[in-house]
């Protein structure tokens, strides 16, 4: 059910970011389009990486939406380990999917990729308000690290 995305997926990857910036409660602040992401995913050497969830069997072939959710992340490094780590920049599961193991497989897969690359960490970070993925990252065994802030500044 997990795979790599394809450049046939760019679009509907998309939707996804914008549908989970609506859940946020972020969406004027998505201003990339699918062209970026086609850019970012599929030009050499790539600046990120997507998985996909296709839709169960049992949906109607004609579905407008092929896809159940999304995963897309990209190498960091940390000087601490000296090793090179994965960032989870977004994972997606449309609601009428959540709860039947997507989520999980998400992870698992994300983080078997940073044990094949040597990496010394995946990390990503959850808002404070969204309760039920930050029970679903501690349920996986992830530390979810209180006294850590994002500092931002947009250019």
């Amino acid at each position: 059910m997990i795979r790599p995305a394809t450049p046939a997926d760019v679009g509907e990857i998309h939707a996804l970011v914008c549908e989970l910036a609506e859940f946020e409660n972020l969406r004027p602040s998505v201003v990339s389009t699918p062209s970026d992401f086609l850019r970012a995913l599929f030009t050499n050497p790539p600046r990120m990486e997507a998985l996909v969830a296709d839709l169960p069997e049992a949906s109607p072939s004609d579905a407008p939406d092929r896809l159940a959710g999304v995963a897309l992340f990209y190498p960091t490094f940390s000087t601490f380990t000296g090793k090179p780590g994965l960032w989870l920049e977004d994972l997606y599961v449309r609601p009428n999917f959540r709860a039947q193991g997507i989520g999980t497989a998400f992870l698992m897969r994300i983080l078997e990729l940073a044990r094949e690359r040597n990496c010394a960490r995946a990390e990503w970070s959850v808002l404070d308000w969204n309760k039920s993925a930050i029970e679903f990252y501690r349920d996986i065994g992830a530390d979810v690290m209180p006294n850590w802030r994002i500092a931002r500044v947009e250019l």
